[in-house]
């Protein structure tokens, strides 16, 4: 990776003391409590900006740096074209009125934006984290020379060897390698395209000759499985599901209890949430719903946004975004610190 600045100090993955990144987890159970517990702790923590104002994100990075002197990183989601079919995304709304008014709410408006990208860009680069990692695509050249002159390091995510060399190509210093067991959106290029189903380990291989470190995401909750990925090439893992039950951690109440409910024992991938794939614990809302559901995303994200607010407000977990990785099961609760220490390899 290539080096950065925090607080005038350098930065590279080679300084962390623990090879573990926390992942960015957007819509709560990412935090500055989080992120900086973390990166004191040794790893590398995450604020996900996803879904937040500029200026709501510029007040997380200064509300992290309060809490700690250590590097940490911030994601962006890269804004793409839209793919909505307005005729189909009105008919899926349709298809979700008796859910609304199950939970006697309205569903939002379906509507296209770009999250508000240009002004998130201005404040990372003025507060320069010691990290920036961009999903869902590559962003402009532009973007990545003024971050990494202001002394940022850049990590592009990918998930296909694909991906993996046009983010090479594009100047990325580091790759975040996302494979199909990790929770959340999957960071495929193309939104509409089948989810590259090659298992982590295998992908990892396939990219050792690439010629930047890679950061194995995927399925790791425990330290066993940080050495085995380790192993095949990876500089660094990245987990998120091992961290939603963390005690600094923004998870809903419901989220949580679902975790370790028992009722809820596998997952598997859906767009009915947001018009992208994302895996999650398998739920209602996704057995009803993910037959039917457009590609669309964000328009398809805003018009479900209200219904999931409410879901969480009375603990429905049926009609909740679940999001979550394959082994969830094997996840504990705890301190960040605690966490981190159980993924030590």
């Amino acid at each position: 990776m290539a080096a950065g600045t925090v607080h005038g100090r350098p930065f590279s993955l080679g300084l962390l003391t623990v090879p573990i990144v926390q992942a960015p987890m957007a819509g709560g159970p990412s935090t500055p409590r989080l992120a900086a517990a973390v990166s004191t702790s040794g790893g590398l923590g995450f604020l996900a900006a996803g879904y937040k104002s500029a200026d709501a994100v510029r007040a997380e990075i200064l509300a992290t740096r309060s809490l700690t002197g250590a590097p940490f990183g911030v994601n962006v989601f890269v804004p793409q074209p839209s793919v909505a079919d307005s005729t189909a995304v009105a008919d899926y709304a349709e298809s979700l009125r008796a859910d609304a008014a199950a939970l006697t709410t309205t569903l939002g408006r379906a509507r296209y934006d770009d999250d508000d990208w240009a002004n998130k860009i201005d404040v990372l680069l003025d507060l320069a984290p010691g990290v920036v990692s961009f999903t869902f695509d590559i962003p402009e050249s532009g973007v990545m020379e003024a971050l990494m002159t202001a002394g940022v390091a850049v990590v592009l995510t990918v998930t296909s060897r694909a991906e993996a060399y046009r983010a090479v190509e594009s100047g990325a210093r580091a790759l975040c390698v996302q494979g199909p067991e990790a929770g959340g959106h999957r960071g495929t290029f193309d939104p509409t395209s089948e989810p590259e189903a090659t298992p982590l380990l295998q992908l990892i291989e396939e990219l050792r000759d690439v010629p930047v470190p890679l950061i194995a995401a995927g399925g790791v909750v425990t330290g066993e499985d940080t050495r085995v990925v380790l192993s095949r090439g990876a500089a660094a893992v990245q987990a998120g599901t091992a961290f939603l039950r963390a005690d600094e951690a923004g998870t809903k109440t419901a989220h949580r209890a679902a975790l370790m409910s028992g009722e809820f024992i596998s997952t598997s991938v859906t767009k009915a949430f947001s018009g992208r794939y994302a895996r999650g614990l398998t739920n209602g809302f996704m057995r009803d719903h993910d037959h039917d559901a457009p590609f669309g995303y964000p328009e398809v994200h805003h018009l479900t946004t209200p219904l999931r607010a409410a879901a969480a407000a009375v603990g429905d977990a049926h009609r909740l975004n679940l999001w979550a990785g394959m082994n969830f099961g094997r996840t504990m609760t705890g301190s960040a610190e605690a966490i981190l220490a159980s993924l030590r390899p």
